[in-house]
């Protein structure tokens, strides 16, 4: 039996000593057993080698079960003890902040309970960025049910700024605001309203040369513009990036909104609209006059639309149209398709845009 120890202590700590891994010594070690065990139960009682090896195989069955023992509950009290760690370690790290602070869930209370939206929809649109062209008529109160909503990031683009005319439909701006640029007096009234919300202005037209550049920065985009040239430019650049857009137009009494998104089937602005009108057949409001509520009713179907489109609530105006009537309250919807011919969206997209004076 001292034999057999001391071969197994030269292949345990010989083996050490030569480089050999824990794993090769092991195994080395269960050959030995084994070879031990074979002498016992193979060679006669007395035999030299049997007696030199132990003398009886039950003395080796019973020093292996030991040993498995042990082994055992060496292996659970390692398991145990990482286990305390991990608990250790994970009270000592921070908490993650919740998504909402209690403040932000009673004032989102009334869309959490929607079953539509719930809290996972009140995240996503937390988490959303929208990008408004235009803080006028339809703008503003788009921008202002966007930020009431909880929209995170709202992007807000117009060159222009207040003007007392400006006042009788455009909401978002106050008197105090006359000559301010219409972008920030937007941006003032947004955080006032929520300071949850992060509100990016620029104070700009929108062009050609920063199109791509900005609507890659946002996840939708609302076209509330009273131009033909910019609702193209706005389009071309939704449509190359992939982004839905959200588009109204109002005059007098009437409106109208649709969402526009090729990727996701439907046309683009373009299809409906080839080209712009000559000028004074699609005369501006302040030719042609424009009942003040109304672009509050379209600006806050447009914030809807978007509220929908980032949640996934319900079914957006895509490949549709509503058109509003203020004067005998009258709404009706028609269908839209996209053309083949359509050069931003179609086969042979990449034909420059046609533009019309305003």
């Amino acid at each position: 039996m001292i034999l057999v120890l001391g071969l197994a202590g030269l292949i345990w700590w010989g083996g050490r000593l030569f480089g050999a891994s824990q794993s090769m010594r092991w195994a080395l070690l269960g050959l030995l057993f084994l070879a031990v065990l074979s002498i016992q139960l193979t060679l006669p009682e007395g035999n030299p080698l049997r007696a030199a090896t132990g003398g009886s195989a039950s003395l080796w069955l019973l020093i292996a079960g030991a040993g498995a023992l042990v082994a055992l509950y060496g292996r659970v009290l390692k398991r145990l003890r990482n286990r305390a760690d991990a608990r250790e370690d994970s009270a000592d790290a921070p908490e993650a902040a919740p998504p909402f602070r209690d403040s932000e869930l009673d004032r989102y209370a009334r869309h959490i309970v929607l079953r539509e939206i719930g809290g996972a929809g009140q995240k996503r649109l937390k988490d959303a960025r929208v990008l408004v062209i235009g803080a006028g008529g339809l703008g503003a109160p788009a921008l202002q049910y966007l930020a009431a909503a909880g929209v995170g990031t709202i992007g807000v683009i117009d060159d222009d700024r207040v003007e007392n005319a400006n006042l009788q439909r455009q909401v978002i701006h106050r008197d105090a605001d006359i000559g301010m640029p219409k972008v920030f007096s937007a941006q003032a009234a947004m955080e006032a309203q929520n300071p949850f919300v992060t509100v990016r202005p620029y104070h700009r037209r929108l062009s050609e040369d920063i199109a791509s550049e900005l609507f890659a920065e946002y996840d939708l985009i609302l076209d509330g513009t009273d131009n033909f040239d910019t609702r193209y430019l706005a389009n071309a650049a939704a449509v190359a990036q992939k982004k839905p857009l959200i588009s109204g137009a109002l005059s007098q009494w009437e409106g109208q909104i649709s969402v526009f998104d090729p990727a996701s089937g439907g046309p683009c602005y373009q299809c409906i609209f080839p080209e712009s009108p000559a000028a004074g057949l699609a005369p501006s409001c302040a030719e042609a006059g424009v009942i003040g509520p109304l672009p509050g009713v379209l600006g806050a179907m447009m914030a809807v639309e978007a509220v929908k489109q980032i949640t996934g609530a319900g079914e957006v105006l895509r490949a549709q149209m509503l058109i509003y009537d203020g004067l005998y309250g009258e709404t009706r919807r028609i269908a839209l398709k996209a053309r083949a011919d359509c050069p931003i969206c179609g086969p042979n997209a990449g034909t420059p845009a046609p533009t019309g004076e305003n």
